[in-house]
């Protein structure tokens, strides 16, 4: 255990201001979401706490409250024991996340969703900080840079693993967070060919979809025929190399059909077909971005003051409060507000770099570029939501989205590595 003298001189609390401004304005907008005229001018003192708990803005209250519990309990918590019990906690989560589509009833299409009396958790949002633990963990172990095929697999299993049975569970946009963990991996040196030939393999599916599929060929049999006669020399030799890529792409142009008529669900084709073309169904899938937009363009540059917001007063942007909370940030504090919560979250992602950079332990650098990855993953892919750049995923804005899941999973994420740096500094006091 730690005493909490000794965190008051070792804990970062420029990254816990961050964390509380952010959390601070995030409820003052889940509340300007929430906001209703007809509601009782003072609330707290005259509803019962049931009613009140009626209420998202009070409700987020209440998970604010307990995230603060939940920070104590994190910091006087021995940091070694992230460490020593992470693949412990992988463990139950993977048995969580197979259980729960067999015991959770269907919410808005999913079956993610656990309900312990009148609380309703998710567990692929705590997935990702315990995912983010056992790979820092396993990462801690071997050398990247030198790693054999065997770890690589593991690593990737690991990471895999998980997003997995969160699509069986039909969330598919949590399970495309765990993307983000690339970018902690690039930094403990995986090779940057593999990020290379994912963004490749992402703008050739994109490409097939929007221009006429022989076209694209051409064009890559052209550009491949370019390469391979400009270093004749070595023409022999890089042969087989082309020739597998050039089935390999033209297999990706030609199978992207399949995949988008075949796997992909309804709702999601729709959404990726708004996202292509967001004048083909205004009025059905594409109504939560264009009111979004709409939104966040009337309000101008200063915004059209608290409580002002048309837009949310007569919800016209569904899920306002959760995953559209930025368009109230747009609507009601203008483009003044909007560049101070990205500023406020480039900060913070900022910050947090420089806290993973200063760990001395594998481990500990690995999980905090693991927590600036999935914050800046949930942050650019949320903005991009309600402006019309990213598909329609339901992933929530950090700290700003109304819910007790995530603020409580970006809460447990964050916190861990400060704990884990704060023992790093104590470990220099000694010395």
């Amino acid at each position: 255990m730690n005493t909490p003298a000794r965190y008051n001189r070792s804990i970062d609390w420029v990254t816990v201001l961050l964390y509380l401004l952010l959390v601070g304005v995030g409820w003052l907008n889940v509340y300007a979401a929430s906001y209703s005229p007809d509601a009782p001018a003072n609330p707290l003192s005259t509803l019962s706490f049931g009613q009140l708990m009626d209420f998202n803005w009070f409700k987020q209250i209440v998970w604010i409250g307990t995230a603060l519990i939940l920070i104590m309990v994190l910091l006087v918590i021995d940091p070694k024991a992230y460490d020593t019990f992470a693949f412990g906690l992988y463990g139950v989560m993977i048995v969580l996340l197979i259980v729960t589509p067999f015991i959770a009833r269907p919410i808005a299409g999913s079956r993610s969703w656990l309900e312990l009396g009148p609380v309703r958790l998710q567990p692929a949002e705590f997935a990702k900080f315990i995912t983010a633990l056992a790979a820092s963990r396993y990462l801690a172990s071997i050398n990247l840079r030198q790693q054999s095929f065997r770890d690589q697999l593991v690593l990737a299993g690991l990471t895999l693993l998980p997003p997995l049975l969160i699509i069986a569970a039909n969330e598919t946009g949590q399970a495309l967070v765990f993307g983000a963990f690339l970018l902690a991996y690039f930094r403990e040196g995986m090779s940057p060919l593999i990020l290379l030939l994912l963004a490749a393999g992402g703008v050739i599916l994109l490409l097939a979809l929007l221009v006429p599929k022989l076209w694209l060929v051409a064009a890559f049999t052209v550009i491949l025929l370019i390469v391979l006669f400009a270093n004749r020399r070595a023409l022999l030799h890089h042969l087989p190399l082309a020739i597998g890529t050039w089935v390999v792409v033209i297999g990706m142009v030609f199978g992207v059909d399949f995949f988008f008529n075949s796997v992909l669900q309804d709702h999601q084709r729709k959404r990726i077909e708004i996202l292509l073309n967001p004048s083909s169904d205004p009025l059905g899938v594409g109504w939560n971005v264009t009111q979004s937009k709409i939104a966040i363009g009337s309000g101008g540059l200063a915004g059209k003051g608290f409580l002002q917001g048309t837009q949310t007063k007569f919800d016209f942007v569904p899920e306002q409060s959760t995953d559209f909370i930025f368009c109230t940030v747009g609507e009601e504090w203008g483009w003044v507000g909007t560049l101070a919560t990205i500023v406020l979250f480039m900060v913070l992602l900022m910050r947090v770099v420089y806290v993973a950079e200063r760990q001395k332990s594998v481990f500990g650098r690995t999980y905090g570029y693991c927590v600036a990855s999935i914050i800046f993953f949930h942050f650019c892919v949320n903005i991009g939501m309600t402006i019309g750049l990213a598909p329609v995923v339901g992933i929530p804005l950090p700290f700003f989205s109304y819910g007790g899941s995530s603020l409580w999973s970006f809460t447990t994420l964050l916190f861990i590595l400060l704990a884990i740096d704060a023992a790093r500094k104590q470990d220099l006091e000694r010395y």
